[in-house]
């Protein structure tokens, strides 16, 4: 696919595989704002008019090692409730619901809505959804201002439990070597 750029949240998430391959990969860092910023770099910087993230998420829905292909994106994380506002709306935004629905791409992928947040999740977020990170909903909101297409997969690394840090750590290399091998399916 033309005018495509990758962007990952950490070196961590691609294991230096991609890098081995001779592929750009742009790390974004942890965090929404992190995220934010760096999407916005990349697009302005390559004229992409595709983004793709890879990375990784804890599911409590999914099996872990499953391939996900995120359709909506949500905040887990946006709470003004004593103010009247559901959990996961950014009060007075208008020009964008607080949903940001992508478009898939894979036919055989499991597909499931991500919660973002600025948090490591270890328990059921307050927001309805299937799969949670913390990068995926700033960078979705920045290619839905732009123009640019998203795509986003996600490997499931633990269950979103109080054991999600350990298993994160220890399933990272195989997320990398599956997420390796759906890029050069269908990218290359």
């Amino acid at each position: 696919m033309s005018n495509l750029a990758l962007i990952m949240a950490l070196p961590n998430e691609s294991k230096g595989i991609f890098e081995s391959a001779g592929i750009e990969v742009h790390y974004s860092g942890i965090g929404k704002v992190n995220a934010a910023f760096k999407a916005f770099e990349v697009i302005q910087k390559t004229g992409c008019t595709t983004l793709l993230n890879l990375g990784t998420a804890g599911s409590s829905h999914f099996n872990a090692h499953e391939l996900v292909e995120v359709t909506q994106f949500v905040q887990r994380d946006m709470d003004v409730s004593p103010l009247g506002f559901p959990v996961g709306v950014t009060p007075m935004e208008t020009e964008y619901p607080a949903e940001i629905t992508l478009t898939p791409y894979f036919s055989h992928l499991a597909q499931g809505i991500c919660g973002t947040g600025d948090s490591f999740e270890t328990g059921l977020p307050k927001v309805p959804c299937d799969l949670v990170d913390m990068e995926g909903y700033a960078i979705a909101k920045v290619c839905k201002k732009l123009g640019v297409r998203l795509i986003s997969v996600k490997y499931i690394t633990d269950g979103a439990n109080d054991t999600a840090h350990l298993d994160w750590e220890d399933n990272l290399l195989l997320g990398a070597q599956k997420l390796h091998a759906l890029y050069n399916a269908h990218f290359v």
